[in-house]
């Protein structure tokens, strides 16, 4: 359907397809997807004015009990709509929040928004990101404990195992369906280096439309698995001695012309100045870009310079830069670059968002390039030289460093950042309260 079609040729289409409801989602700021159920016949409303939600019951939006401001309200994108494989007579609509009647600065979708707009606005650029979903298969075994769905995947290097994708094709093939179905343009899947571990790689697209698309992929993903007897999970690290899954985002720019912006063959790994002051960017903010990036208590877990049982680790623990180098945080790779610090966990849009400012920070700044590391950080770990700096160690560590980066703070937005520094002292004092099975094997007859 032609992006310029009316909401009537939209409905029209919908209708003769045998849609009789649009389900409208919007992202809350712990990054999941949450939505209703609207009648065909009121999606004009839903347009114009919004799908309304209480707006305290939505984690993260600082909105109040009473009130004009106290309604969330969704207003959906047109352009969104599409017939959802796995819902039969439903369509998927993406919504941008508001409140009050404007739109709402907690809302995560309108954070990326806003730095869309400047990108465009100042500059006439384009931020283009591939979206690399790495995921896990779960399900509970009798006792209640989460374990890999496919009991068989036990090898020590699991990466590409062939038999593991024949075990598991009835679910891959169903994606691949699903996914073909709601247009994303595959280019591979496969098996990664943790048991019940996969990565499904598809089309870059520009900042916003990336993260609607992840977005949407996780709502396939989660329909898929259920109905294979599966969990999708995107806890970033679920297996104590395995690597994490990472949602590595593939950054280019291009200006007005559609020309780039980072890539230069003759410069420093093919990155233009532009290209290689944005990586300084991104390294200068690292520490609080690892509050928005990777936020949970696990995803340090993942962010550990330790030994998995496959040999193997990607982990980018150091900020650095590096050609075609996975040990390091920032990868060069044909004249653009890969940001390896966001897990699946991230809020996506708020993370992009983060990242593009921090960017556009270095470039502002005119910060100097940073040195390319030629070496393999996790040798030099192993026989104890010296390392770049390394990321925060905890959550409560990167929650400090963004609460210590104002410019950061102010870029992605304020408000945004007060509810998301609330809300993550709570899960770090939450966590802090525990006491593990570890601990007691540890302590409890201790002398």
């Amino acid at each position: 359907m032609s992006q310029a079609a009316t909401l009537d040729e939209r409905v029209a289409v919908l209708r003769a397809q045998g849609i009789h409801s649009v389900l409208a989602t919007f992202t809350d700021l712990l990054g999941a997807p949450k939505g209703k159920l609207v009648p065909l016949e009121r999606l004009a409303q839903a347009v114009e004015q919004g799908a309304g939600f209480s707006g305290p019951s939505i984690a993260g939006t600082g909105l109040p009990r009473m009130g004009a401001r106290s309604e969330y309200m969704g207003r959906v994108r047109p352009e969104s709509l599409r017939p959802l494989p796995f819902m039969p007579g439903v369509a998927h609509a993406v919504c941008d929040g508001f409140a009050g009647g404007a739109p709402l600065d907690t809302c995560p979708r309108q954070v990326l928004q806003r730095q869309v707009a400047r990108l465009q606005a100042e500059r006439g650029w384009t931020l283009w990101v591939g979206i690399e979903p790495e995921f896990f298969l779960l399900n509970r075994d009798a006792q209640g404990q989460w374990r890999v769905a496919d009991g068989e995947d036990r090898l020590a290097k699991p990466s590409y195992d062939l038999q593991a994708i024949g075990r598991n094709f009835g679910f891959l093939n169903d994606m691949r369906q699903t996914l073909d179905a709601l247009g994303f343009q595959l280019e591979q899947i496969d098996h990664e280096d943790a048991s019940g571990q996969y990565e499904i790689n598809y089309r870059h697209d520009d900042a916003l439309a990336a993260a609607d698309r992840y977005q949407l992929f996780k709502l396939a993903a989660q329909a898929v698995a259920r109905q294979h007897g599966a969990v999708f999970s995107t806890m970033p690290k679920p297996l104590a001695h395995a690597p994490g899954s990472g949602l590595h985002f593939h950054l280019s720019l291009t200006d007005a012309q559609g020309r780039p912006v980072m890539a230069d063959p003759a410069g420093t790994l093919g990155l233009s100045e532009t290209g290689q002051r944005f990586a300084a960017g991104l390294l200068h903010h690292a520490d609080a870009l690892a509050a928005l990036c990777a936020p949970t208590v696990n995803s340090y877990k993942r962010l550990a310079a330790s030994r998995s049982a496959s040999g193997t680790t990607w982990s980018p623990v150091w900020k650095a830069l590096g050609d075609n180098n996975r040990t390091c945080l920032v990868r060069g790779v044909a004249g653009r670059m890969e940001w390896r610090l966001p897990d699946p966990a991230c809020n996506v849009y708020v993370a992009i968002a983060a990242t593009l400012a921090a960017g556009l920070s270095g470039i502002d700044r005119a910060l100097p390039p940073v040195a390319p590391c030629e070496d393999d950080l996790y040798e030099r770990h192993a026989v104890g030289n010296p390392l770049p700096q390394r990321l925060p160690r905890d959550l409560l560590a990167a929650l400090d460093a963004l609460a210590a980066d104002a410019a950061l703070r102010e870029a992605v937005g304020p408000a945004f950042c007060a509810e998301f520094l609330a809300l993550k002292h709570d899960e770090w004092a939450a966590w802090s309260q525990q006491v593990t099975d570890w601990e007691r094997q540890r302590y409890a007859d201790a002398p």
